[in-house]
Parts: C-alpha cells; sequence; structure tokens
C-alpha cells in the first residue's frame, strides 16, 4: 500500500479541531466538495470514558488505525484506554466503568469469559461501535457476539473494486446533510439482522457473483443490544478508505452517536427495514 494515500496522524488532528464537529476532512489535491449541508450538534465525546481495543488480521490495518482515530477521540476530549488484548473484557471495574467500546479486531478468537465481560458491558448501557472486519468479521464462531454487532460479514465478491454507497436515510444525525459517495474498497456483502436502522446501502452487480446482480446490502446501521447502543459501518477495508469525506465522517459521527448510550433516552424505529 502506498503510503501518501494514508491520511496523517497531524492532518487528521488538525482538520478535525479546526474545522470543528460535522466538518469534513478532505484528501489533499481534491477539489472541496459540499458534503455536509449543515452544522452537526456538539461532541459528545467530552468526558466520555472510552476503551479502544485493537488486534486480530493485521490486513485490516489495527495498528495504523491507532494513529489515526485516538488522537481524534482525544482531541474531542474523550478518555481514552488502548488495549491490545480482549483480556480487558474480563476486568469488570474497567467494563462498568465505560462509555464506549471502539474494538477493530478482525478473525480473531475469543473465549467465553471474555465474550461475556463484553456483552454484559453493552447490555448495561456500554456503547459499542467499528467498522469493517474490525467489529464485522471479529469472531465467526461466536453467534451471540453477532447477534450484538447486528450482522457478519460473508463475502466481498471481486475483492477491491469500485462501487457506490446510498445514503438511504437523511434524517438520522450520523447521515443527515450527506451525498451519496464511491468507494474503491472492499464492497462487503454481509447477513444482517432485520431489527437494525439501516443508513445506507450499496448495489451488487453481477460481474464478479452474477446470482447477486441488483441485490442490495446495507453498509451503514445503528441498533440496540440491551441498553447499549451499536454503530457499524462496512467501510474502512485500509485506512486509507478514510481518505473519502463522507466515509470518515460518517464513522465519527457513528462514534459519537454509540457513547451516549447511558446518557440518552433509547430511540425508536417502527420500520426497521432496508430498502
Amino acid at each position: 500500500m502506498n503510503m501518501k494515500n494514508y491520511l496523517s496522524r497531524r492532518k487528521f488532528i488538525q482538520a478535525s479541531v479546526a474545522l470543528g464537529v460535522g466538518s469534513i476532512l478532505l484528501p489533499e489535491n481534491t477539489l472541496a466538495q459540499k458534503v455536509v449541508s449543515k452544522p452537526e450538534e456538539k461532541t459528545t465525546l467530552k468526558g466520555k470514558r472510552v476503551l479502544y481495543l485493537y488486534g486480530g488480521w493485521d490486513g485490516h490495518e489495527p495498528k495504523q488505525s491507532v494513529d489515526i482515530f485516538v488522537p481524534w477521540l482525544r482531541s474531542e476530549g474523550a478518555e481514552v484506554i488502548l488495549s491490545d488484548s480482549l483480556d480487558s473484557y474480563t476486568d469488570k471495574q474497567l467494563m462498568d466503568s465505560l462509555d464506549l467500546i471502539v474494538q477493530i479486531v478482525t478473525m480473531a478468537k475469543i473465549s467465553g469469559e471474555q465474550e461475556k465481560g463484553l456483552l454484559e458491558a453493552v447490555t448495561n448501557g456500554c456503547g459499542f461501535a467499528g467498522w469493517h472486519g474490525g467489529i464485522g468479521d471479529s469472531f465467526r464462531e461466536n453467534t451471540e457476539y453477532q447477534f450484538m454487532v447486528g450482522g457478519q460479514w460473508v463475502a466481498h465478491p471481486g475483492g477491491v473494486i469500485d462501487y457506490r454507497v446510498r445514503i438511504t436515510d437523511r434524517k438520522d444525525e450520523v447521515t443527515r446533510g450527506l451525498n451519496d459517495f464511491d468507494m474503491h474498497s472492499e464492497q462487503y456483502y454481509v447477513h444482517v439482522d432485520p431489527n437494525v436502522k439501516v443508513l445506507a446501502t450499496t448495489a451488487f452487480t453481477g460481474e464478479h457473483a452474477s446470482w447477486i446482480d441488483g441485490c442490495i446490502v446495507p453498509v451503514v446501521w445503528k441498533k440496540y443490544y440491551g441498553n447499549g447502543r451499536i454503530f457499524y459501518s462496512s467501510l474502512g477495508h485500509v485506512m486509507a478508505d478514510f481518505n473519502v469525506p463522507q466515509a470518515l465522517e460518517i464513522q465519527k459521527r457513528g462514534i459519537r452517536w454509540a457513547a451516549e448510550s447511558k446518557y440518552q433516552p433509547k430511540e425508536k424505529w417502527i420500520t426497521p427495514i432496508y430498502k
């Protein structure tokens, strides 16, 4: 991967702080496009206690994600506990103190005790947020974990390809003011819980798998598990994906939303379906 494509830690922080909440970080040498129609509400991360847990398959760049997202979380006022061990989930005192868990762990094994600690914390109101395989393909043998997340990756036909993301909910705070956009990355085909609120989708062609031609699959969703808010985006195969302004903004907003589980009333959606 060409390192020039990566967001630098310094530029990420400077842009986030200088432009403010609801702003968009635009890649260098790219014409600015209006992707947000109006400023979003003030950050909700100030004073929040966040566990950022990374590991698993290196192909999804968990270590590189630390250099991008942890400084941003701290710049927003969050207290961040950084961990590369799933044993953090067995520390009840820690887990009870958290407002949010951001996890990027792909294709790993989780013990029964570790999973129990995670599920219990989220049930009690800790938010859980992540992207791509970091939470959508973490523990393939653990169906209760998948039930919590609301979906599981099963395929990405064609590997890294060009595809379009369509915003399907333009009123939700996570996607309000954003336009449809294009990605050059893995187009995730996921099995999805129908009890999620889908905010963006993508359409598959039959080029790489003829039998799914025209199939619409969710890209971004939110849901609850017990009292905990869950946020997921299938974008972010590598950190360069977040050079796409909308992909980055969606992730930032989703993290903020998930951090509010213990402080805001539950949202309700009567028809949690996708089109």
